[in-house]
């Protein structure tokens, strides 16, 4: 994310905070979409200890990993009302050198708090029924912006577990009114800066309530997440405009974000060249120097561009002036001119693709790869697009290849460059098997059942609390963590438990499997209260 490169400049490439780190400290770096358990554990101790989290996530450890303090981001010098990091460093070093036991059991006290917050007991008191749907869709039903779409407020996540559960208890329950919010925030994201209006695919969240500024990572899971919301909003409301959408973001994906032998590949920067947002803004005078006049009076009129522009770049030493990040501002181009709107976007798109590129992260994550196959596959079922039958079906063998282990009936985390690693995590069982169900549902095929029944029973092996109910985060062999955490939050990415459940529910349907059936229940009846 943005803030990550600027610390990492600013602080951990500066050679006087490296030399302080190495002399006093053990430097650990995490990758924590590889390691979201790892991430979990000292985010919710960040969070409980300063009331707040977020990314670059610094987290300082006793040896025997348990935290005593920790941030996000710190400037290297003291401003915007922080200490500057090296400051935070130096007073670190300091209090574990002098203070060490107050240190310790500090580490202690916090660890306990930690176990505490992070334990879930069942109460069996509260009964499953439809009308803790409806509850649900009241209270997501307040959190509705009514002027621009979408839930709560800026900065502005799509977050599609939420329109997807409301668009569907609106069909279910004939509230029109829930039905209507979804499609006009599909309507408005779709127009807004989040989306890339030339090459397809949304980014990460807007820093803005109207979606127009976003920043400007992409990442897989989102646009997975949001292939199934507008599917959805196509199937619901029939409008060709949603499934339009859906199509874009896989032809993103398939163009931009796929491994040759069909892995997807994890989210691009939002940086180029040091700056945020390079790739993809504009200046009204370099538009005017590629459109022709007649091409440059439509492409102005329906992006809105202005001399001015509508981002203000923050970066040093030399700020990029007048950009304009393109969202649809006018969007009534009238017939005999769309075509001219057509060759200007075409030429844009070719001469945006001449531009240093966001770096590529390309790992490919089991998990991710399980929401991004699912919905291909969707697509599939909805469109007939047969090209998504086979990208699908490509993704499933290449992480069969290369992240499951057949004989012993396991599923690695991450692949990068021909190595994989030896991590369990619930996240990849869960999102993978909501994937090859959905390919199973598309396609039929007696393999993709035979395989998903084969990750449900490994994942209750390995994760599954057959004593409360629920799903662990990380497996048993994972020795390095503090805790086992489990994941109940549906946030940007929905949690594990979640997808566990409504794939086992589907499963047991399915296949007559009462085991997860019972599985399913148990753990809905855990985070029931939830």
């Amino acid at each position: 994310c943005h803030w990550c490169h600027v610390m990492e400049r600013e602080s951990f490439e500066n050679e006087a905070v490296a030399e302080f780190l190495n002399r006093y400290f053990v430097s650990i770096k995490v990758d924590r979409e590889e390691r979201p358990d790892v991430d979990k554990i000292y985010m919710t101790f960040v969070q409980a200890m300063s009331g707040q989290g977020g990314w670059p996530l610094n987290v300082f450890l006793t040896p025997e990993l348990k935290p005593f303090y920790g941030g996000t981001y710190w400037p290297p010098e003291s401003k915007y009302g922080r200490p500057g990091f090296l400051q935070v460093l130096q007073q670190i070093a300091h209090a574990w050198q002098t203070r060490r036991e107050d240190v310790v059991a500090s580490s202690i006290d916090y660890h306990g708090r930690l176990e505490d917050f992070t334990t879930q007991v069942p109460d069996n008191s509260l009964g499953l029924s439809p009308s803790i749907l409806q509850t649900a869709m009241s209270v997501f039903r307040e959190e509705y912006d009514p002027r621009y779409g979408g839930f709560g407020n800026a900065p502005k996540f799509p977050r599609p577990s939420q329109p997807l559960f409301l668009l569907r208890q609106g069909k279910r329950f004939q509230n029109d009114d829930a039905v209507q919010m979804v499609l006009q925030t599909c309507e408005r994201m779709a127009a807004g800066g989040i989306y890339d209006q030339l090459g397809g695919g949304f980014a990460r969240y807007s820093v803005d309530a109207q979606w127009l500024v976003p920043h400007f990572e992409k990442m897989l899971y989102d646009n997975a997440q949001l292939v199934h919301l507008y599917l959805e909003a196509y199937l619901v409301s029939g409008e060709e405009k949603f499934a339009a959408v859906a199509t874009d973001i896989i032809r993103y994906v398939l163009r931009d974000m796929t491994h040759p032998e069909g892995g997807f590949y994890s989210a691009e920067d939002a940086d180029s060249e040091g700056k945020e947002g390079k790739f993809y803004t504009w200046t009204r005078t370099e538009l005017s120097g590629l459109l022709t006049p007649e091409e440059f009076n439509v492409a102005v009129r329906y992006f809105g561009i202005t001399e001015k522009g509508n981002f203000v770049d923050h970066s040093d030493p030399e700020p990029l002036l007048n950009q304009n990040v393109l969202s649809i501002v006018d969007p009534d181009v009238p017939t005999e001119d769309r075509p001219l709107l057509e060759s200007a976007k075409k030429k844009m798109l070719d001469a945006r693709n001449l531009r240093v590129r966001p770096h590529l992260d390309d790992k490919i994550l089991a998990s991710w790869n399980g929401m991004m196959l699912g919905a291909i596959a969707r697509a599939y079922a909805v469109l007939g697009e047969e090209s998504y039958r086979m990208a699908a079906e490509k993704n499933l063998s290449f992480l069969k290849n290369k992240l499951w282990d057949a004989e012993s009936k396991t599923l690695y985390h991450r692949w990068r460059d021909g190595e994989r690693d030896s991590v369990q995590l619930l996240d990849a069982y869960a999102d993978l098997l909501a994937g090859v169900i959905d390919l199973y549902e598309a396609t039929l095929q007696p393999g993709h059942l035979e395989f998903a029944v084969q990750l449900a029973d490994s994942m209750i092996s390995r994760f599954y609390d057959s004593e409360h109910g629920g799903f662990w985060q990380s497996g048993r062999e994972t020795g390095d963590l503090i805790l086992r955490v489990k994941e109940d939050y549906d946030g940007a990415e929905p949690s594990g438990n979640s997808v566990a459940v409504l794939a086992l529910l589907k499963l047991a349907a399915i296949c007559g499997r009462a085991d997860f059936a019972d599985a399913a229940e148990k753990t809905l009846r855990l985070f029931a209260e939830r």
